[in-house]
């Protein structure tokens, strides 16, 4: 079975509403469809590399494409899980959590889509909370870090929601314009203090080799229930 050659395609996480996994090849062209359906307005892209802006069938198959990139360059040195979150049983976008020499640097990144359909119901800020837990309660990071464009007002408020802090502003040329990223990092502490939402981890155990850990992280839990 795939999973016994490649143990992150067992990983799954699981939150009230929401599964975070690897897809299938069928759950990948529905990744693909989602995007092709439209991720944010014309006018109003949140992304710095702009493959929405591209034809649909072109933005789908980009899709397929940084999937199969990203899958084939995992080292445990350097890698980047980049899980559909399913909404109900459908496919409603992704996920990411990417890091570089974890095991030293106890650091990871996040970054994220939703189809249009499935935007402003809160589903981002719980597919974002699930992958923190997965690298604070999994993995032992000690911050995650995030960022967004001035515009990108709903990434923004989730980052500010979970609990993160400014941590500077980048400026870039974008379309022949100047655009502001705003940055953030959330420490563990600040990850303590705002998690409420549940979440349990499938599958994680087989990973750390590839993820860069020889062992779970002495602080590691594979789930956690908010407070009643």
């Amino acid at each position: 079975m795939l999973v016994d050659h490649f143990p992150p395609a067992g990983l799954r996480l699981t939150t009230p509403r929401l599964e975070l996994r690897l897809p299938s090849p069928e759950e990948l062209a529905e990744l693909a469809d989602l995007a092709a359906g439209g991720v944010h307005d014309p006018d109003a892209s949140p992304f710095l590399v702009r493959w929405t802006d591209a034809p649909p069938a072109e933005a789908a198959r980009s899709v397929i494409h940084y999937h199969w990139r990203q899958l084939g360059s995992w080292t445990a040195r350097e890698w980047s899980l980049d899980l559909t979150v399913f909404r109900d049983g459908v496919v409603a976008g992704q996920q990411s959590l990417a890091a570089r020499d974890l095991g030293i640097t106890r650091q990871v990144r996040t970054t994220s889509w939703l189809g249009r359909r499935h935007q402003g119901q809160g589903v981002g800020t719980e597919m974002r909370a699930a992958v923190l837990h997965l690298a604070f309660a999994g993995l032992g990071a000690e911050e995650a870090l995030s960022g967004a464009l001035e515009h990108n007002v709903a990434s923004l408020a989730v980052s500010r929601k979970l609990g993160y802090e400014p941590d500077g502003r980048r400026r870039h040329a974008l379309d022949g314009r100047m655009v502001v990223e705003h940055r953030f990092r959330l420490s563990r502490d600040a990850w303590e203090r705002h998690r409420t939402v549940p979440v349990q981890i499938d599958g994680l155990e087989p990973c750390l080799p590839l993820m860069g850990l020889d062992a779970p992280p002495a602080a590691a839990g594979s789930t956690w229930r908010a407070k009643s």
